[in-house]
């Protein structure tokens, strides 16, 4: 039996990418240090034999005995509201963490896959963004925290590659949705669904021109699966690029949930990217993949999990107390 680690496992897409692990006979190894993560996440992966959690901060030296066959890097807050909370443990997590986890492949030789995003592309000047692409990102900008500890995320990992022949895989994220993502997480997709439900004005941040491009979940699980079986080292784009703006996903969200709400304008924050849109004809050619869902059978799906929340789930407005973390 192969087995895999895979950090940030209680997280949204890290226990999404647990349970197909599971689901193809892998050994899972989870870990997580439950900043953002929750454990509810993972809660009924824990009765199974080929499943075991770590609580364990991966900035921190990381062991794990036996074999080890992959690595997933997924551990990292990914929500503005996170990081800008937290900016030193985001870059620590994307840097020191990474430096650990990359120490780990080396030493039981493991093949490893470091989630990048969208967000090394910063405010693209290049439309639709393709993996040749440098990006546009303010270094020393509220976001820059995130967007430079993944673009340092990739720059370590292709010197481990090339330096001590390290099997390396980097995936670059694009805006992913679906069951499990915090209704407080300040992204667009939970922010609109949450309002609506609790029947809030949906806010608009700028004039709604902005655009995304939204992959589901499961999409998004094939695309890393296939890109960890690959032999191609460089990054990766996996996403949806079925772009719409702002201001027209909202109305959609308005037709999916029936709301009676109107949509409220506030200022746009810094360096909010105003464009979002992956090429991936690299993913098609490469790995003969290219997502299925569309996003009105996903979003239907994702509305659906969130009416399912409790009440108190719903109307809790902070995720959790990062006091303890800020140094």
């Amino acid at each position: 039996m192969k087995r895999i680690l895979i950090t940030g496992a209680a997280g949204f897409l890290g226990s999404h990418l647990c349970d197909r692990f599971i689901k193809e006979g892998y050994h899972v190894i989870g870990m997580d240090n439950l900043i953002t993560g929750d454990l509810k996440n993972i809660e009924h992966l824990f009765k199974l034999e080929n499943f075991e959690f770590y609580h364990h901060d991966i900035t921190k030296f990381v062991h794990v005995p036996g074999n080890l066959d992959y690595i997933l890097h997924f551990a990292s807050p990914a929500s503005p509201i996170d990081y800008l909370k937290i900016p030193i443990q985001t870059l620590k997590v994307g840097s020191l963490g990474t430096h650990n986890l990359l120490g780990l492949a080396r030493n039981k030789k493991a093949r490893i896959l470091i989630a990048s995003t969208s967000e090394v592309y910063g405010d693209p000047l290049v439309h639709p963004q393709t993996e040749d692409y440098y990006g546009n990102v303010n270094t020393i900008g509220p976001r820059g925290v995130y967007d430079e500890a993944k673009r340092f995320q990739e720059s370590i990992t292709m010197a481990y590659h090339t330096f001590h022949g390290v099997e390396t895989r980097i995936v670059r994220i694009f805006n992913t949705y679906g069951p499990r993502m915090r209704l407080n997480d300040g992204r667009v997709i939970p922010a609109f669904i949450g309002q609506a439900i609790r029947g809030e004005d949906l806010t608009i941040f700028g004039d709604g021109m902005q655009t995304r491009s939204f992959c589901y979940v499961d999409d998004q699980v094939e695309g890393i699966f296939r890109l960890l079986h690959s032999d191609y080292v460089y990054p990766v784009n996996i996403g949806n690029p079925d772009e719409i703006t702002i201001k027209d996903f909202a109305e959609e969200i308005i037709k999916l949930t029936g709301t009676t709400q109107k949509v409220v304008y506030h200022p746009l924050p810094v360096n909010d990217p105003l464009q979002r849109q992956p090429d991936t004809t690299k993913a098609k050619e490469l790995l003969g993949w290219e997502a299925k869902v569309s996003r009105a059978e996903g979003m239907k799906i994702t509305y659906d999990y969130f009416k399912s929340l409790s009440k108190e789930e719903l109307s809790k407005e902070e995720h959790k107390d990062f006091s303890k973390y800020i140094f």
